[in-house]
């Protein structure tokens, strides 16, 4: 305190630095935990994927082997790598549009509109375990729903799970089930197109799916393209549905031929089954190298995106 009771400037600074200080004590335990939980396993992993590592003994280093094996010898890991591309490249298109469109049907003025959008939505807050059980009995060759319905109309009966050239293409079907939250995000940027736009291509002549595609979807790019993005990264890490299903189907997760043999299962099965901790570590850091590179290449391409503030 100066003269005249004014504080001096080294008197300010000390209280700035208390404060620091009372700030940083109080959100010490979330550095923490980030340090502890995130920072530390990260750096961690980084290491093990250099080494041999089965939890039970001390890491033993042997530098790029573990990257080398995966990509010139496992043969797993090819047929993971392509089932995960699978779903990106074919399974998230066809739930992204297919959740435009439903958020499209939803958004009308029709009778009893809200117990329709309870209807869809409900089935994206059921435990995904218990969906997985519930779509195996669904999809059971001899007594499922599926193949019921089919033979009622007279058609061929499906494989499904249990045929590898259907395994896949029965999981994206599965999935168009439980869309409900996108479906929601895409319904509450609907609200957001402006109406004086739609009034305005309506009395230029033009119709329902011409003012689809040149008003809504331009004003409603950049939430698909952030559903697109946050679905992909979820794509990448597709689990628990195929290892469900196909654990409970046959005791084995993987599926017929491996066709439902994912990257994340195969990463599991390395590490808390085999107890290769090493190279489990090394298919970790291949993952995040490749959904790195897929988000940055969206971002590149992402020039069909429209933000109203240009």
């Amino acid at each position: 305190m100066g003269v005249f009771g004014v504080r001096t400037e080294s008197t300010r600074a000390g209280w700035r630095w208390k404060d620091l200080a009372l700030g940083i004590a109080f959100i010490s335990p979330a550095i923490i935990g980030f340090l502890v939980f995130t920072i530390y396993p990260v750096l961690m992993s980084f290491y093990y994927s250099f080494t041999d590592y089965n939890i039970l003994q001390s890491p033993l280093w042997v530098g790029l082997d573990n990257y080398r094996d995966l990509i010139t010898r496992d043969t797993v890991f090819k047929q993971a790598i392509y089932n995960t591309l699978y779903m990106v490249v074919i399974g998230l298109p066809i739930h992204l549009v297919f959740d435009f469109l439903m958020a499209l049907l939803l958004n009308t003025r029709i009778r009893g509109r809200s117990l329709y959008r309870t209807i869809f939505y409900m089935p994206s807050i059921t435990p995904i375990v218990a969906t997985a059980i519930l779509w195996l009995w669904i999809y059971n060759p001899q007594y499922g729903l599926a193949n019921t319905i089919l033979q009622a109309l007279g058609l061929p009966t499906i494989g499904w799970i249990a045929d590898p050239f259907w395994s896949k293409p029965s999981l994206i079907f599965m999935g168009m089930w439980y869309g409900g939250n996108t479906i929601l995000i895409y319904l509450a940027s609907l609200q957001d197109v402006p109406a004086e736009l739609l009034e305005a291509a309506e009395l230029d002549g033009a119709n329902a799916i011409w003012r689809t595609w040149h008003v809504t979807l331009p004003m409603m790019s950049p939430v698909i393209f952030y559903t697109l993005i946050m679905n992909m990264i979820g794509y990448f890490q597709y689990f628990t549905e195929a290892w469900v299903m196909t654990a409970q189907r046959s005791g084995a997760a993987g599926g017929p031929l491996n066709s439902l043999m994912f990257y994340t299962m195969y990463l599991y099965q390395n590490a808390f089954q085999f107890f290769k901790m090493g190279y489990a570590s090394a298919m970790a850091w291949i993952l995040f190298l490749i959904v790195l590179a897929a988000t940055v290449l969206l971002f590149k391409t992402s020039g069909w995106v429209y933000y109203r503030s240009e």
